[in-house]
């Protein structure tokens, strides 16, 4: 051993030291650099509250919860969700060992941070949720280290560059609802060996076709690309991606038929290839064993459900609806121990179903409707108490329904409608504590209605059956039924009062039946009532009085029955009236001696009427000749008296017509054409359009409150005489014409006239108290009502509701279907009492066919109100009037204007924003008047707001379902979790939006309403 010597030791010793102070010495001053650095970086932020403790005091930065230190010093900074609006610090790189930078869900503006490539060590890196703009540099690949990239939701535009390719170590590529519009380079994509989650999602502008080389991306596990632009067929080869768990390309244009080596990919678990134009049929051969989610809904696939989709144990979700498979079920399907929804709706099945459905898995949702099933249903569907949803209607299955039924409590829908079924029904299921839509019409049930009707149920359809005996009176205790049908059955007895205590009944229709005796006269109760049918019956005596004092009635028929006397007041705003074949007399009402109701009063001998328009006897001529001759000598003096006086008057008027013939002849040439019984002129009209009574004014012209009669107003609409718009604003005219005079509905506005000469057009409307939703909305009412008046929530919910009536009216009632192309808060009007009512028809266009597109020329509407397909392909169907309505709930409970935010973005993306970030609802909600007792209701209707605006028009809802849970919101039925919708089949869109939290919680699924 050498020995050195004590000087070679103490230099030694001495050398040690220094380097351990030299390293000390660093180290702090590396500590001192990086805790100014955060420092500078919360005072560029402008020292947000969420930073307090990070101060000058506060020297251990590692402990910081947004900081993560690895060997002392800063390697992670993590600043999600905490509403930042300043840009990203150019310095932030000076942390020079920065490995991870995680800028989630801010709001962070400007150009892509180029400063960040200066982080040479960066591996993780999210700006997902930002309102970043412009394009993704080239030089994005000098980041070689980056393992994780997450630019989603964010607005880059352009094309992706190339250079990401060059990224090998990536492994998470995250691009979803951003505004590409560029191709993509796959080709370069395909090189990224080590990629293990893709997801390009909701990018409909950006022209994808998937090429083979994708395949060769042996480590990746979760490949999305749903609902953007993805034509072309996928890769016979898709086989070769070893890893992959789930593969989502819905709701796209893909072509061509699914790859045999899909279903042989033994680690894939969930397969969303739904809503595209996909053919063929399913591989035979299936080795993916640990598959959970099949869903090929909305294509054109056929064949069979192959045999090997029995071995599936793990298959929870079977989704094959709207396509044209056939054949029978297997039976090993109905054996899956972890089925819970299993849809086959609109295909050409047939055959018998299995008889082991229900028994083996606990299952949820079973719908088979519209195919050619027949048999019994198997019994046990019910069997494990987890049955929601049993929709079979359109088959042709027989026998009694399955008595375990009587005992599932889990039950919200049944529909069993248009089959064979027979015998009684199961005595529980009556009282189903879940139950909301029961629909069993159109089969050969019978027996008597039960007293006790589960007080859940809202539509409850029992029509074309054969039920017997009378309306029981324990009617009264059915409070929640909103829809009673039960037309063409065997009922008997008399209507009982009891009948009318049901104060949410908006349709009862009891026709064809044996019902006999008199209407209840006090029905002021049905107050909700909009159409009532109780044709052919014996129903006898007179028409009740108080039928005028139903306020949204708009269909009544009470023909072939024997109803006598007088007809009583009936609202004027029924569109919809039959009183034919009974033997009523007297004369029928003048506001309905017109044209639209020329079938209403046939076959009632002692009716006569006005105008010849009915086809019934004129009043004042059914006189007996003995009475007229009696009278002759009186009537010749007193005619002989008028024609003396006119000849006076003759003289008198050609001299006063000659004196103003010069002042009068520009009037002379105003043409009238009146659509309602009008008490004014046209000279009424001009002489009152004077400055002091315009109200508003617009591209369109000016609005005048004319006052007609000393009592009360209407509103006369000048287009402007301007040469270069004129065509634009003639064909707007003309199309308000066409439309508004051929509609009645009480929550459209009502044209009365239209006025007009060679240079000027005038509307004239019914005069609305209130003015336009949106001036009461965002403040914008000067007048000194708005200052009193709170537009609270029972009010906004009113408005709502009246606006979807409208909308639904247009959409489902008019043949053709009418798009209004416009609707926004300052098109709906309120009168005295906050009544809704959808105004400005000038943009609006009839259908060929209903939810078919139709192209229009041009775009045209208002920004925040535009669906996303019509501003891209000039389309249109019922559903840009849809997503419009969405725009107005989602101001209703915001409080915020359609175009909050910048030239960017828009009340609807703001609050996606907020869906996908899972924020909490009330925090969104209008501060002014948010109360404990309104905040379910409040969250329920952001959220049918938030299923109106999705991007695809197949995921939103229709009229139809949005009104109907915009009401049920409005009588306290938070719709939630379970489908408890009613008649229309929303299932998808409340089970995938978790309704019944104030958090939203988006499901990555297909929207599906059937």
């Amino acid at each position: 051993m050498t020995i050195l010597p004590t000087s070679h030791i103490k230099i030694s010793l001495y050398f040690h030291v220094a380097t351990f102070f030299l390293i000390l010495s660093l180290a702090n001053s590396q500590s001192q650099q990086e805790h100014s650095i955060l420092l500078k970086i919360k005072l560029h932020l402008q020292n947000p509250s969420f930073l307090t403790h990070w101060n000058s005091s506060n020297t251990s930065y590692c402990s910081w919860p947004e900081i993560t230190c690895t060997t002392g010093s800063v390697t992670g900074l993590t600043l999600v969700n905490s509403s930042i609006t300043q840009t990203i610090p150019s310095f932030i790189c000076d942390l020079q060992n920065l490995t991870h930078v995680d800028l989630s869900y801010n709001l962070i503006p400007g150009e892509f941070p180029k400063d960040l490539f200066k982080c040479s060590n960066l591996e993780y890196l999210d700006l997902s949720f930002n309102n970043f703009v412009g394009k993704i540099p080239y030089d994005i690949q000098s980041l070689v280290h980056l393992q994780y990239l997450n630019l989603s939701s964010t607005n880059f535009d352009g094309e992706i560059p190339s250079s990401i390719g060059k990224l090998k170590d990536l492994r998470f590529l995250g691009l979803k609802y951003c505004s590409f519009n560029d191709t993509f380079p796959f080709e370069v994509i395909g090189d990224l060996f080590n990629l293990e989650f893709f997801d390009l999602s909701s990018n409909p502008l950006l022209p994808l076709k998937l090429p083979l080389s994708l395949t060769k991306l042996k480590k990746l596990k979760f490949f999305i690309i749903h609902a953007s632009n993805l034509v072309g067929e996928i890769p016979e080869n898709i086989g070769d991606m070893v890893a992959l768990e789930k593969l989502d390309l819905s709701e796209n244009n893909l072509t061509g038929k699914i790859p045999s080596g899909l279903f042989m990919l033994k680690n894939l678990s969930i397969v969303y290839l739904n809503s595209n134009n996909l053919s063929g049929e399913i591989p035979s051969s299936v080795e993916a064993l640990n598959l959970t989610t099949i869903d090929l809904a909305r294509n054109s696939l056929s064949g069979k459900i192959p045999n090997d989709f029995g071995k599936l144990q793990k298959l929870s979700v079977l989704h094959l609806h709207m396509n044209n498979f056939s054949g029978e079920i297997p039976e090993s399907i109905a054996r899956l121990e972890s089925l819970t929804e299993f849809n086959v709706f609109m295909n050409k099945f047939s055959g018998t179903l299995p008889m082991g459905f229900g028994l083996f898995s606990k299952l949820e949702f079973f719908h088979i409707a519209v195919n050619s099933f027949n048999g019994k249903l198997p019994e046990n569907l019910c069997y494990h108490g987890k049955l929601q949803n049993l929709t079979v209607y359109e088959n042709s299955l027989s026998g009694e329904l399955p008595k375990s039924l009587g005992n599932c409590s889990s039950l919200v829908e049944l529909k069993v409608d248009k089959n064979h079924f027979s015998g009684q029904i199961p005595n529980g299921l009556w009282r189903a504590e879940n139950l909301v839509s029961f629909m069993i019409s159109h089969n050969k049930f019978n027996g008597e209605l039960p007293q006790n009707l589960s007080s859940s149920i809202s539509l409850f359809d029992i029509s074309y059956n054969q039920f017997y005996g009378g309306i029981p009176i324990g009617v009264a205790s059915w409070t929640n039924v909103v829809k009673f049908i039960a037309s063409k059955n065997n009922l008997n007895g008399s209507i009982p009062q009891e009948l009318t205590a049901l104060p949410n009944l908006e349709r009862l229709l009891l026709d064809q039946n044996q019902l006999k005796g008199s209407l209840p006269n006090d029905i002021v109760s049905w107050k909700s009532l909009v159409i009532l049918n109780l044709s052919q019956n014996q129903l006898i005596g007179e028409i009740p009085s108080s039928i005028g004092h139903l306020a949204s009635l708009s269909a009544l028929d009470l023909s072939e029955n024997q109803f006598s006397g007088e007809i009583p007041s009936i609202p004027t705003r029924i569109t919809d009236l039959n009183l034919s074949s009974n033997y009523l007399t007297g004369k029928v009402p003048s506001d309905f001696e017109n044209s639209a109701f020329d079938r209403s009063f046939l076959n009632n001998s002692g009716l006569c009427a006005d105008t010849p328009k009915l086809s019934l006897s004129l009043c004042g001529f059914g006189l007996e000749k003995s009475t007229k001759t009696s009278h002759w000598s009186i009537g010749l003096i007193i005619s002989l008296i008028v024609v003396t006086f006119l000849l006076a008057l003759f003289a008198s008027f050609m001299i006063i017509k000659l004196y103003k013939k010069r002042n009068h002849e520009s009037e002379s040439s105003w043409k009238l054409i009146s659509f309602q019984r009008l008490s004014f002129t046209e000279l009424d009209i001009l002489s009152s359009m004077t400055e002091q009574n315009i109200i508003g004014s617009g591209g369109f012209g000016t609005v005048y409150r004319v006052p007609v009669n000393g009592l009360t107003y209407v509103a006369v609409k000048k287009i402007m005489s301007n040469r270069k718009l004129r065509q634009k604003l003639e064909t707007s005219f003309h199309a308000e014409v066409k439309i508004l005079s051929n509609i009645r509905h009480r929550n459209i506005v009502k044209l009365l006239c239209c006025i007009s000469n060679e240079d000027s057009m005038m509307l004239v409307y019914e005069y609305l108290e209130h003015s336009s939703l949106d001036k009461w909305l965002h403040n914008k009412n000067k007048s000194g009502s708005a200052r009193h008046v709170v537009l609270d929530w029972p009010k906004r919910l009113q408005i709502a509701i009246g606006i979807a009536h409208g909308l639904c009216y247009m959409h489902h009632d008019c043949s053709p279907p009418i798009v209004h192309r416009d609707i926004k808060t300052s098109n709906i009007l309120l009168d005295s009492q906050f009544n809704a009512k959808v105004a400005d028809f000038g943009l609006a266009r009839s259908l060929m066919k209903p939810e078919e597109f139709n192209t229009m020329s041009a775009v045209i509407g208002s920004f925040g109100y535009m669906a996303p397909e019509y501003v891209q392909t000039t389309k249109i169907n019922e559903k840009i009037d849809v997503f419009s309505f969405g725009v107005i709930l989602l101001e209703l409970t915001t409080g915020k204007e359609a175009n909050y935010g910048d030239e960017h973005s828009s009340l609807v993306e703001w609050s996606w924003r907020h869906v996908l970030v899972g924020s909490n609802i009330e925090d969104l909600l209008d501060k002014d008047f948010v109360e404990p007792s309104c905040l379910d209701e409040m969250c329920c209707i952001f959220k049918l707001g938030i299923m109106c605006t999705s991007t695809l028009p197949s995921s939103r809802p229709s009229m139809k379902e949005v009104l109907h849970l915009l009401v049920r919101s409005e009588r306290g039925f938070v719709f939630g979790g379970r489908n408890d919708v009613g008649e229309y089949d929303v299932v998808p869109f409340l089970k995938n939006s978790k309704l019944n939290s104030r958090r939203i919680d988006i499901v990555d699924s297909d929207s599906d309403s059937d």
